[in-house]
């Protein structure tokens, strides 16, 4: 039940910035973020060797949500983190017809956008603004993902540079009630945040690209009871000027 949202052009301090969490099995082996030997900065899944959000000095970022849809995931396909990989590496994305349902943010210095194969392969180009994803439809976005754009917009209007309320933000918990839940998940996993001991948010991302593209990412990551269980921050640089 990942959710992430992207503000694009939409700040003059601040022409990238992304929050995200990431949610999976507390059971699945993973990397914290750190800096790969081929220049990528981000964690990573240590069963399929991906990631599921990450960028480099060349100035790319990627992020990847599952797409929930009934009878998916199915065992045998390829990983979705290699989406992740690919469009850091080559700067394409890779062909999703073997893959699970997905969501992929992509962005580098002159554009973002939205790729998915489901139902269909579709890509969104996205304009100047703040832009939300969770595990449906782009153009259906969940409650949760719709509560997180609106506080990063909050962020960008009253706080930038205190990335403290990005993180709290992340850390929303609030459920929605099923009658507000719209075509997203039950209540005990609608929050932007969520605690659960078996599937819960493993760790939170705010990734943050200044207008002289000096860059920072940071994540924090939690516990099977929610809890802190570490940090990283990392710095780099996009040349903004190639």
């Amino acid at each position: 039940m990942c959710v992430a949202a992207l503000a694009w052009q939409a700040h003059p301090d601040w022409p990238l910035v992304v929050a995200a969490n990431r949610d999976e099995y507390h059971e699945r082996p993973t990397a914290a973020l750190h800096r790969w030997e081929d220049g990528t900065l981000a964690g990573q899944d240590l069963r399929a060797g991906g990631t599921w959000l990450g960028l480099n000095e060349s100035g790319r970022l990627a992020l990847v949500t599952n797409f929930r849809v009934e009878g998916f995931p199915k065992s045998g396909m390829a990983s979705r983190g290699r989406l992740v990989t690919d469009w850091l590496m080559e700067g394409l994305v890779a062909d999703g017809a073997e893959m699970n349902p997905f969501n992929l943010l992509v962005a580098d210095r002159q554009s973002a956008r939205l790729v998915s194969n489901w139902p269909e392969e579709s890509e969104h180009l996205l304009g100047a603004g703040v832009h939300g994803v969770s595990n449906g439809a782009f153009d259906r976005p969940w409650p949760k993902a719709r509560r997180l754009c609106d506080d990063l917009a909050g962020w960008l209007a009253h706080d930038a540079g205190d990335f403290a309320g990005l993180f709290s933000a992340l850390r929303n918990e609030a459920p929605f009630p099923e009658e507000d839940a719209g075509e997203g998940p039950e209540p005990s996993y609608s929050g932007v945040f969520i605690r659960n001991p078996v599937y819960g948010t493993r760790c939170s991302t705010i990734v943050a690209v200044a207008r002289d593209g000096q860059g920072m990412i940071s994540e924090r990551r939690f516990s099977p009871t929610g809890e802190p269980a570490g940090e990283t921050k990392l710095h780099f640089e996009w040349n903004l000027l190639d």
